[in-house]
This record gives C-alpha cells, structure tokens and sequence, in this order.
C-alpha cells in the first residue's frame, strides 16, 4: 500500500491532495499528519512536508512529492525525471515553498474531511 500522509490543515497540502485523486490510477491511500494513523505512520512527522510511505519505506520533501507524480497518468510521471537532481538542491526549493505555504495559501481551522466519494481512499 501507498499511503501520502499530509498536513490536514495545509490549504497547499489539500490542494496537492486533490490534484493526486484527480490524476490517480487508485494507487494511494491518504492520512492527514494530525490523525491517529497520520501519527502512526510517521511517528516523528513534521508538517512541513509530505510523506510517502510504501510498505516500510519512507519518503519526505521533494523526493515524496516526485514519487507521487511517477504513479499518476501521463504527462505527470515525466516530472519524475526531476529526481536526477540531487536532494541538497531540490530540498531547500521545497523547503522555502513549505514555509511559506500558509502565508501564501492559508489554512483550515479543522483537517481535511473526505467527501463520500473518497472516503475509501482515506486511512
């Protein structure tokens, strides 16, 4: 199982969460990091970065971000090519982006709750 556990209260994290249901082949599953199974996947979680978990593997930051867009239909796999570039340059991109999110995207007052459509897809 493939499981992308993200910032529930995040309006940047959300929005990449529904990119994701939008373009998915069925392949994940979701967590907000807030949740008892968010929790649980990723014990010492920051929310300043997504996660994919798969299986025992644990992916953060740029590198999750870049898995994600491999599994989803085409053309987003081909940003996967992105992983060439080593994690010190790619890391600090994405840090600042996830710094900032709530200052240039806002946030929730309460995690994400998934419509009765996707409430298979969420842990």
């Amino acid at each position: 199982m493939k499981v992308i556990v993200f910032d529930g209260i995040c309006n940047l994290c959300n929005g990449f969460v529904d990119f994701v249901i939008k373009r998915d082949r069925g392949t994940f599953k979701f967590a907000a990091l807030q949740t008892q199974v968010g929790r649980a996947l990723v014990p010492q979680g920051d929310s300043e970065t997504v996660y994919l978990v798969v299986g025992t593997q644990i992916y953060n930051r740029s590198t999750a971000a870049l898995k994600v867009m491999q599994r989803l239909r085409f053309p987003w796999p081909l940003l996967a090519v992105l992983l060439i570039i080593p994690k010190m340059i790619r890391d600090p991109i994405y840090d600042w982006v996830a710094h900032n999110r709530y200052k240039w995207f806002g946030k929730r007052e309460t995690c994400r709750l998934p419509t009765p459509d996707e409430k298979a897809r969420f842990l």
